[in-house]
């Protein structure tokens, strides 16, 4: 009996709407319109070359090694992730049932006090007891597939999860990235700024004296007691953004802020990576987290579309029932007290006010409006590679001149210095150098902090990062 109810499983072969396809790269061999050129002053881009798993290690800094590990070890966010991934495979792996024989076991147990049949003025009453004991098999044949697609659509939106996970694993490597460059740059800013103060407060004195003297106006003492309250005005603001980077680090490795985290960050402990992988364009659609998330929405929707056409055709369900019942427990085992039951039914819709064709219609709009953001998804990352592109080269020319007016400041400073010993320049001089001097540094030491946020960015728009076994 049983065999007659999987013998019907061969009726379904294939499986209606359509069969998905993965899109198919865009034909383009560049991101940029015309031939992507390294920056150079210390990088160079590497066309085609891998994206390597552990990015950040390009940095050599054992700090950011050890931070960046530690947050993907301890990180809430992929804690989640991890667990909707898990959520998404229970749900597949559920509606993997509705392909085998459905069997339950029921037991009905009656003890009946009725009134008997009577001939005479007198009513008869009796008792009995009513005992059933049956099996129920049921089985609907796939025979158009809509529980294989539906079993597609939730394997498509598992690996929707994924990728999702990919993402947020790339971009937790790359915001504590962020944030500890953040934070060298800032330390930098803040000891400058701290130099340039105390030059402020060496001329003012040197004004102030010049001013008992007679040598100077009141108005410069004005005047530089304003560029003193700028300077000391630039401090906290710098001091406030480097502790809400120290929070923002304690919170990327799972952290609260009142845990603070040892490691410290200083723009001469992080190094430039010479050289940096560029992916073809047909290798960032394979390997760009949002792009193949996008593409398995595209296949979840697709399978949807055969759920749809299926409920429009004819559904066929099997069922059995077998069992014993009698009017004692003892005579259920007896020959007579068993019965069986088989039945088939085919139902077919025939008129529902065309709500299962507007679902179908429906599905048909959702793989549309999938498509379409697969397509955004694509164009968007190909513009994050440009755009990355793009920043390196302007950085590169930017450090270069920020370099160079460091650099001159600093024999500028230097040569007045020299004069000063021969009396030829005042003090007053000499600190006015030291303060270009050290305004220079600061934009020096910015430049180069952005040349290391836009290489981090580069490597977070070519969607690298290895992907952890699930």
């Amino acid at each position: 009996m049983f065999l007659a109810f999987l013998f019907p499983a061969s009726l379904a072969g294939c499986a209606v709407g359509p069969d998905f396809e993965a899109p198919v790269a865009p034909a383009v061999e560049r991101f940029t319109p015309e031939k992507t050129t390294s920056p150079g002053n210390g990088q160079q881009f590497r066309e085609g070359a891998e994206v390597p798993d552990r990015w950040w290690t390009a940095f050599r800094s054992k700090h950011l090694n050890d931070l960046v590990e530690e947050a993907l070890s301890h990180s809430p966010t992929l804690e989640a992730a991890e667990a909707a991934i898990r959520v998404a495979r229970y749900d597949a792996d559920a509606a993997k049932g509705a392909l085998l024989p459905q069997a339950s076991l029921n037991s009905n147990s009656n003890y009946t006090f009725a009134s008997g049949d009577s001939t005479s003025t007198r009513v008869t009453q009796q008792a009995y007891s009513f005992f059933t004991k049956q099996v129920q098999i049921s089985y609907a044949p796939d025979i158009w597939g809509a529980n294989r697609r539906a079993v597609e659509s939730l394997e498509a939106r598992r690996e929707v999860q994924i990728w999702q996970k990919q993402a947020a694993y790339l971009t937790l490597a790359a915001n504590v990235a962020e944030a500890a460059i953040e934070e060298a740059s800032l330390r930098g800013q803040i000891g400058a700024t701290r130099r340039v103060i105390v030059l402020e407060e060496e001329r003012s004195a040197l004004l102030e004296r010049q001013f008992a003297y007679g040598a100077v106006a009141g108005t410069d003492i004005l005047s530089q007691q304003s560029a003193l309250a700028r300077a000391r005005q630039t401090l906290p603001p710098l001091e406030s953004r480097l502790a809400q980077q120290r929070n923002l680090l304690s919170a990327l490795t799972g952290r609260y802020p009142s845990q603070a985290i040892a490691e410290t960050f200083e723009l001469s402990e992080l190094t430039l990576p010479r050289d940096l992988p560029v992916s073809l364009p047909s290798r960032l659609v394979a390997q760009r987290p949002d792009i193949k998330a996008a593409e398995a929405s595209v296949h979840s929707a697709s399978a949807q579309i055969g759920v749809a056409v299926a409920a429009r055709l004819p559904n066929v369900v099997l069922t059995a029932n077998g069992g014993a019942s009698a009017f004692t427990l003892a005579q259920l085992f007896t020959p007579g007290a068993g019965f069986y039951t088989l039945a088939g039914t085919v139902a077919q819709p025939v008129f529902d006010g065309m709500t299962l064709l507007n679902k179908q219609r429906a599905a048909e709009a959702e793989l549309a409006q999938a498509e379409a953001r697969y397509r955004s998804a694509v164009v968007n990352a190909f513009q994050n590679v440009a755009d990355c592109l793009r920043a390196l080269q302007g950085d590169a020319r930017a450090v270069r001149e920020a370099r160079i007016a460091e650099a001159t400041s600093r024999k500028f400073l230097d040569k007045i210095r020299s004069q000063q010993r021969y009396g030829d320049v005042s003090r007053l001089a000499v600190v006015d150098a030291q303060r270009a001097y050290l305004d220079a540094s600061i934009s020096r030491i910015r430049t180069d902090a952005q040349r290391l946020v836009d290489t981090v960015a580069l490597y977070m728009a070519l969607g690298s990062g290895e992907i952890s076994s699930f």
